[in-house]
């Protein structure tokens, strides 16, 4: 490693972020310091590496054939420097790190939380509730749980729940519907960052190629879900989104024809290394309360 004594760290660290970032803007906003800093690593570094890895163009930095492969062994290099901090600043085995989608949190997870608090009193819980999918390795995260197809690289993936898809919408609306071919005269409200469309219901029900009117299109399935309730359409849910208020009854799912999406729920977990009791501990607990929900849906 006696190479990296003839380039500083910081015009590594500079080319890096504006690699990843795009920009001198980005990455000085990540870094804490000024544009006009940034550029000066990232002139000084390209000195020292005696390699150009950013062309200046008037659409802004745009990295060389040369740059790429340089860019691409930093990102790995800094990635496993920020995992080796947030290894040695882990403390508390008595925390457990959760990542989980949003829409998976408020309708699923936080209403049992009080019922783990019973069951492993020493554990106290931390969710980070986002859409990114987060690799434990490289991060404080202890375990996430996902919606996908299970093909995330660098993570282990271990499938908690087959995802299967029904129309839902209020008890009002569905005591109108006598059959299947009733719900294209209802309005449909569209998850539009969903992963399937109706089509994955329609052929399971015989209804291959129909389709609804679209009365509302929002970018949050929760949102869809509250537009339901309030009888403003049918929505396409699924267990874990729709569970709690089909047992309520505030919703109603007609007809009991369920589609798979071919997607599923997963657990993410850093992959190669021992799991921790706590993780084995919160994963047991998930699938326990998993099996109530599907209790629902026989």
């Amino acid at each position: 490693m006696r190479n990296l004594n003839s380039v500083h760290l910081n015009g590594l660290r500079a080319l890096e972020a504006v690699g990843r970032l795009g920009s001198l803007q980005a990455a000085a906003d990540e870094l804490g310091v000024s544009v006009g800093a940034v550029s000066q690593q990232v002139i000084k570094a390209e000195a020292q590496l005696g390699q150009v890895i950013f062309e200046r163009t008037a659409r802004g930095m745009i990295v060389t054939e040369a740059g790429r492969p340089v860019l691409f062994a930093l990102a790995e290099g800094f990635a496993r420097l920020s995992a080796a901090v947030s290894i040695a600043s882990r403390k508390d085995d008595t925390i457990l790190t959760i990542s989980v989608a949003p829409v998976f949190a408020a309708r699923w997870l936080v209403c049992r939380l009080d019922r783990f608090a019973e069951r492993h009193p020493d554990i106290k819980l931390r969710l980070d509730a986002t859409t990114n999918l987060v690799n434990p390795a490289l991060c404080d995260v202890d375990i996430g749980i996902r919606v996908g197809a299970g093909t995330w690289p660098d993570v282990k993936a271990e499938l908690l729940l087959e995802q299967e898809v029904f129309p839902v919408c209020s008890p009002d609306m569905a005591a109108r519907l006598k059959g299947p071919a009733d719900l294209l005269e209802l309005p449909a409200i569209i998850d539009g960052n969903a992963m399937f469309t109706w089509e994955v219901w329609m052929r399971e029900a015989g209804l291959s190629g129909a389709t609804l009117a679209t009365r509302h299109v929002f970018n949050d399935a929760s949102l869809c879900l509250d537009a339901a309730i309030a009888g403003q359409g049918v929505m396409l849910a699924w267990q874990t989104l729709a569970g709690f208020s089909l047992a309520e009854g505030r919703l109603v799912a007609p007809f009991g024809i369920r589609a798979k999406t071919g997607f599923g729920h997963y657990f993410v977990t850093a992959a190669g290394t021992r799991e921790p009791k706590k993780v084995k501990d919160f994963k047991a607990w998930i699938r326990e309360e998993m099996a109530g929900t599907l209790a629902l849906f026989r």
